[in-house]
């Protein structure tokens, strides 16, 4: 997860910096949250599972955020989750746009923790980097306070039993969360409704804060896993017929200008925003043909009946209940079961149904340009490491 949190209260320099904490913090964990937000509509039995999350009126007028008014060299903007898949482009995207930002980061980041620090501050140069725990908000708040005065706040959701007052001095926060929590299954989608739960009753309480929640549908990256096993000869995996879901991608690139757009568009305060990539919904087996087609190689398909990773899950919440250290591997199979099955789109709230249609399309990067850069270049600094399923 991604966070930025603007103002216009932060410190003026611009200079790349590194402050790192006296103390070693334990890599922070991902912690979930049981319960289902209360504004979650359920609706049981056969139907989907349909929730949302409130949003609180825009601000009035007479509490306008100043900011809005400045250019983007004079405001500030605080990164956390700068050194993930999307934190790291829009951290480039914001740059890119003048602003100076503050990036947060953990002291070993990548897959498995394999970045150092110096490596972190030279990815994300020239903007500020602040290594520290986001899942602390004692220890964010004393990273922060060199930079700037900093109030009581919150930027994940392990913290969110805090309001996110005013996100660190900050005016304006825009949290990277997912469609997926339009049907919440999983913990990890409550813990984001949670999330965007506490910002939109912020808001509410606090016309000089405001929010953007944005819900992405699918990355490039998480579809690009096959490239180089259909490449060097072997067929493609999918589900079922390979028809059981559709998404409509989005590039890093245009999610991260789109999530910098948030920042002075009011027309996205205060709202959830869904958002995909350009064109029509692809399926599994859409993206496959597309794949085989720009090879020049006739499709070869494996079909993978879904019952399968039904029993896998099973198998593993069982071996759970008597190895706890099990129950990651049992959540990670719940997940890739949801991704198996469940489209990446909007729900229509008048059927029920995912909506391809009803799905906003930002961009103009596509999944084929994307397959066809893979073709020629490989996986190098997309991978998907432990995500992987294929």
């Amino acid at each position: 997860m991604a966070a930025l949190l603007l103002s216009s209260r932060l410190p003026t320099t611009t200079t790349s910096s590194s402050t790192t904490s006296t103390s070693t913090r334990p890599a922070p964990r991902f912690l979930s949250f049981p319960q289902t937000p209360a504004s979650t509509a359920r609706r049981r039995g056969r139907g989907p599972l349909l929730a949302s999350s409130a949003a609180a009126p825009p601000a009035p007028a007479e509490a306008a955020q100043p900011f809005r008014s400045l250019p983007a060299s004079e405001t500030t903007v605080l990164v956390t989750g700068a050194t993930g898949y999307i934190g790291r482009y829009v951290v480039r995207e914001l740059l890119r746009r003048g602003h100076r930002v503050l990036a947060v980061a953990r002291p070993r980041s990548g897959i498995r923790g394999r970045n150092s620090p110096e490596d972190v501050v030279a990815d994300l140069a020239p903007a500020q980097v602040v290594f520290s725990d986001v899942t602390d908000p004692a220890a964010l708040l004393a990273d922060l306070t060199p930079h700037g005065p900093v109030h009581a706040a919150t930027t994940a959701p392990r913290c969110t039993r805090s309001r996110p007052r005013g996100g660190l001095g900050a005016s304006h926060f825009v949290l990277l969360s997912a469609i997926c929590v339009q049907k919440p299954l999983l913990e990890f989608q409550r813990a984001k409704l949670k999330f965007e739960e506490e910002l939109a009753a912020e808001a509410a309480r606090d016309p000089a804060f405001t929010y953007s929640v944005v819900r992405p549908t699918a990355f490039f990256k998480s579809l690009g896993g096959q490239v180089d096993i259909v490449k060097n000869g072997q067929p493609y995996v999918m589900f079922g017929d390979g028809k059981l879901c559709a998404c409509k991608p989005i590039s890093e690139e245009d999610l991260a200008a789109f999530i910098a757009d948030c920042i002075y568009d009011e027309d996205k305060v205060n709202k959830v925003l869904p958002i995909g990539g350009p064109g029509k919904a692809l399926t599994p087996l859409e993206q496959g043909e597309m794949l085989f087609r720009l090879l020049g190689r006739e499709p070869k398909f494996i079909k993978v009946p879904i019952q399968i990773m039904d029993g896998v899950i099973w198998v593993l919440d069982g071996l759970a209940k008597l190895f706890p250290g099990l129950e990651d591997a049992a959540e990670f199979g719940k997940i890739g079961r949801y991704y198996a099955s469940e489209s990446m789109l909007l729900l229509d709230p008048e059927t029920g149904e995912y909506s391809d249609d009803k799905t906003p399309s930002y961009g103009n990067d596509t999944l084929e340009q994307f397959f066809e850069r893979v073709i020629r270049e490989g996986m190098a600094g997309q991978e998907l490491g432990e995500q992987t399923i294929f």
